[in-house]
């Protein structure tokens, strides 16, 4: 993927903007040469053009960026007939601008590595929310033909190219974001059943201690951990019992008080599923093998 680095502590320089439908499906875009700046952004059926002798798809809801090139590499034309519709902006810029090449796997990542007061967009991929960035062209095409001095359409100019930069990145990193937050919830959950294993915790209990549904913090949790929520916080009491058995003196009601069992019966009931001995032929057996080990 290409991205451009744009400097944006000064606005873009405003050339010229407007909205093209094609007459016809029989249209094909001219061989002309670009000076500046531009932004295609297709609203209807595919763009073919091509540039610097390189193809383009522009499908609907897409946008390409092209720069300005020195001749005879700065023509661009169409190579297939469409009847699609498109706006587009020319503009220009004060200073000179980088082009990376970034792999594919670092793109979403990409834009937090670029300095202060730059923006990055990629020379073409898909706009989140097209409708939002047509509504910018057209203000920007009303305040030309409202006689708006340059430097407005300087700085309209300039927030189009920034809602493109939002939008690309920030949904593009939706997914990223939720995978970073699910687990950042799994491991709280984790922290919670673990510091409260006194209490007669239930999956209810923790789903409204984080505010969730309790469907949904299941799944998620089960999703991550492979087991269900329900399963871990009985897994984490036997493993606190494991402790008490072997390394305190604590009757077998003492323990079963401190991880939050209603009475000893149900507390051995559960302890037995899960090691398939009873709490105290657990804790006989562990001492009997430290005997044989002396």
């Amino acid at each position: 993927m290409y991205v451009y680095e744009f400097y944006i502590e000064h606005p873009m320089n405003y050339v010229m903007t407007g909205k093209f439908e094609a007459p016809s499906p029989n249209w094909v875009h001219e061989d002309f040469p670009l000076t500046d700046y531009e932004l295609f952004v297709v609203t209807k059926d595919t763009l073919y053009i091509s540039y610097n002798g390189e193809p383009f798809t522009i499908n609907e809801g897409e946008f390409l960026l092209l720069p300005p090139l020195p001749p005879p590499n700065n023509r661009r034309k169409g190579i297939r007939p469409s009847h699609c519709s498109f706006y587009w902006l020319h503009f220009s810029i004060d200073h000179e601008v980088a082009l990376s090449a970034i792999p594919n796997s670092r793109h979403t990542a990409y834009p937090y590595t670029v300095p202060q007061y730059t923006i990055a967009i990629p020379r073409q991929g898909k706009i989140p929310h097209a409708e939002k960035i047509v509504v910018l062209m057209k203000q920007l095409q009303d305040a030309i033909r409202s006689n708006y001095d340059s430097t407005t359409a300087n700085y309209l100019s300039t927030t189009i190219l920034c809602e493109l930069y939002s939008q690309f990145y920030r949904e593009n990193n939706v997914s990223q974001r939720s995978k970073r937050t699910q687990k950042q919830m799994y491991y709280d959950i984790i922290d919670y059943v673990k510091s409260n294993t006194d209490k007669n915790l239930k999956v209810a209990d923790v789903a409204a201690h984080f505010c969730y549904n309790e469907k949904y913090l299941s799944h998620l949790f089960s999703n991550i951990a492979g087991i269900p929520l329900k399963q871990f916080i009985l897994n984490v009491k036997m493993d606190a019992a494991n402790f008490m058995l072997t390394d305190t003196n604590a009757s077998i009601s003492e323990i079963a008080a401190s991880l939050g069992f209603t009475d000893s019966h149900n507390f051995a009931k559960a302890y037995k599923k899960i090691a398939g001995l009873t709490p105290t032929e657990y804790r006989n057996a562990f001492f009997k093998r430290l005997l044989y080990h002396v």
